[in-house]
């Protein structure tokens, strides 16, 4: 019943999708031999119902949210969460969990928005102090922090099973490692696109990285790898699309894959975007990269 999260995922938001075409799509990437989706939480659905669904449309795919904010639930409320999916999808759920921005906090949710590594190991504290007097799972879910810098690193290894690191190149994947030494989980998200013409590739790419290349969380950590605040100018130069962005052909696409499994990775999860543009997951790339080919 160990939660086993395997080498190769999908991250995708599902918002866009009925609910049979979201189920249909999971049973499509187990098919395909994928072994997990991760799904975030913005303004959409709730991603514990819809990982609920899922669960008992499919038999063997894990679902982690990627991530679920610690500012939507007081973690009396998280904890039952994580108790409930852990014992209803046994072995088949990771609970990610996440400060997310500041303006999605303070300006969307209406909550003050506090230091992220206090915050968070003060969420962890109260969560393992809460109250739950439902069923108990067989075995506790993984649970994984969304982290970046050291210190938020450094807190995913010591308190949780790991971390799932978003929008970050491998040089990020083998600082992370290093920082989290070699027993916990890193799951890094990685976005692709299989489009080979770099200004065709590039204009994708900026749109959308539209949405994350001004937060100061993501512009902080990357910066860290060589970049300055130019590179984040006007959608972005070439050299930030390119590292944070797999396009070409899938041969190219499968390097950068690698790239994160030789700098430490232990699961990646792939982001596929389309090459028209339009936000649905590219199920044609997907198939293609599929672990069972």
């Amino acid at each position: 019943m160990t939660t086993e999260i395997g080498r190769l995922g999908v991250w995708a938001s599902l918002d866009g999708l009925s609910a049979p075409d979201a189920a249909a799509f999971a049973q499509r990437l187990e098919a395909w031999g994928y072994s997990a989706l991760w799904t975030p939480e913005a303004v959409g659905r709730d991603p514990f119902s819809l990982i609920g669904y899922l669960a008992a449309k499919t038999e063997t795919l894990v679902f982690a949210t990627g991530i679920a904010n610690i500012y939507a639930r007081d973690p009396m409320t998280m904890k039952s969460v994580h108790k409930a999916l852990g014992e209803l999808a046994p072995g088949r759920f990771v609970l990610g969990l996440g400060v997310s921005h500041e303006h999605l906090v303070k300006r969307v949710r209406g909550h003050d928005y506090t230091k992220p590594l206090s915050t968070m190991r003060s969420y962890l504290d109260s969560m393992e102090a809460a109250l739950y007097m439902g069923a108990q799972p067989a075995e506790e879910a993984p649970i994984v922090l969304a982290a970046l810098r050291d210190k938020m690193l450094g807190l995913a290894a010591s308190r949780t099973r790991g971390a799932h690191p978003y929008l970050v190149p491998p040089a990020h994947t083998a600082r992370a490692r290093e920082v989290m030494g070699p027993d916990a989980w890193l799951c890094p998200e990685q976005m692709v696109l299989l489009e080979t013409d770099p200004e065709k590739a590039r204009a994708v790419a900026r749109a959308n990285l539209n949405v994350y290349i001004g937060l100061p969380n993501y512009q902080n950590n990357i910066k860290q790898f060589g970049f300055t605040d130019e590179d984040f100018a006007d959608g972005g130069s070439d050299h930030l699309v390119d590292e944070i962005i797999a396009w070409g052909d899938e041969s190219t696409i499968r390097a950068r894959i690698q790239a994160h499994w030789d700098a430490g990775a232990d699961h990646v999860c792939i982001q596929a975007f389309r090459s028209d543009g339009k936000p649905t997951p590219d199920e044609t790339l997907l198939e293609a990269l599929a672990p069972n080919g």
